[in-house]
Parts: structure tokens; C-alpha cells; sequence
């Protein structure tokens, strides 16, 4: 009984000597510094919201690049010309190796008046298709752009 008066007694006696209570830091206290980003001269662009305006980081993607295709050939039935053509040209960036995206891009260049594309499109088609059933036919359309 003694030993729990005597454990009690010095309880009380730490509690005498500690009067305020251990109690949260009030939140003013806890600020936290945040780390400033490195100042240049060059002004930051803030961070885009449209997805459709930041820039997009090509890597290859052959899954990407036939899925452009197929929204390519979409568009190209509708006759949106330009529209099929962005998209094969970012098919190609997906996947540098596509002849089918190459030659459509050829294709859609073509119907959009747009002579110089078509004929890039076409030659880089018979630089990874040399041998193709219609290389002869697309050879005739890369002289008539000329």
C-alpha cells in the first residue's frame, strides 16, 4: 500500500512541476515552408487546364498510332480532309514505322490541296514500302505533285 502512496505522490509531484498540460500546437504554429521554385528570367507558362492545348510527348505507341488511323479513316470518309490529317500526322509520331498512317496522311494531304505534304507523306510510304503493290501508282502521283 506504502509503494502505491509513494508512486502516487511522485505523479502528483511531476504534474506540480509541469502545470500546463501537453495540448496541441495550434495550427499558426505548424507552418510549413514550401519550397520556391528556382527564379530565372524567363517567365513560366502556367499549367494548361485544356488538355488539348499542352504540348503531347511522343513516344512510341503503336497502339495509339492505329487507333489514329482508324479515327483518321473516319474522318476521311466524312470528308473532313484536315481533320484526317492531323490525325495520321500524329499517328506517324506515335509510330515513325506505320506505312498504312504514312500513306494515308499521303491520301488526306492530297485531298486538302496540300501538294508539299503529300508528296513527304508518299516518299516516306516508298522509303518503308518499297516493294508494295501500289508502289508503281503512288511513284506516279509523287511526279504528278511535283
Amino acid at each position: 500500500m506504502r509503494s502505491i502512496l509513494a508512486l502516487l505522490a511522485a505523479a502528483v509531484a511531476l504534474q506540480a512541476q509541469d502545470p500546463k498540460p501537453q495540448q496541441a500546437p495550434d495550427r499558426s504554429e505548424l507552418k510549413t515552408e514550401r519550397p520556391q521554385p528556382a527564379r530565372n528570367d524567363a517567365i513560366e507558362a502556367p499549367p494548361e487546364e485544356d488538355t488539348s492545348l499542352a504540348v503531347t510527348n511522343y513516344s512510341f505507341n503503336p497502339l495509339q498510332s492505329e487507333r489514329d488511323v482508324r479515327v483518321g479513316n473516319y474522318y476521311f470518309k466524312l470528308g473532313r480532309y484536315r481533320a484526317a490529317e492531323g490525325r495520321y500526322r500524329d499517328a506517324t509520331k506515335w509510330n515513325d514505322g506505320n506505312s498504312d498512317a504514312w500513306l494515308h496522311l499521303g491520301e488526306a494531304a492530297e485531298k486538302s490541296k496540300d501538294k508539299e505534304a503529300a508528296r513527304e507523306a508518299y516518299a516516306h510510304y516508298l522509303k518503308l514500302e518499297p516493294n508494295a503493290k501500289n508502289a508503281a501508282e503512288i511513284r506516279k502521283k509523287i511526279e504528278k505533285l511535283k
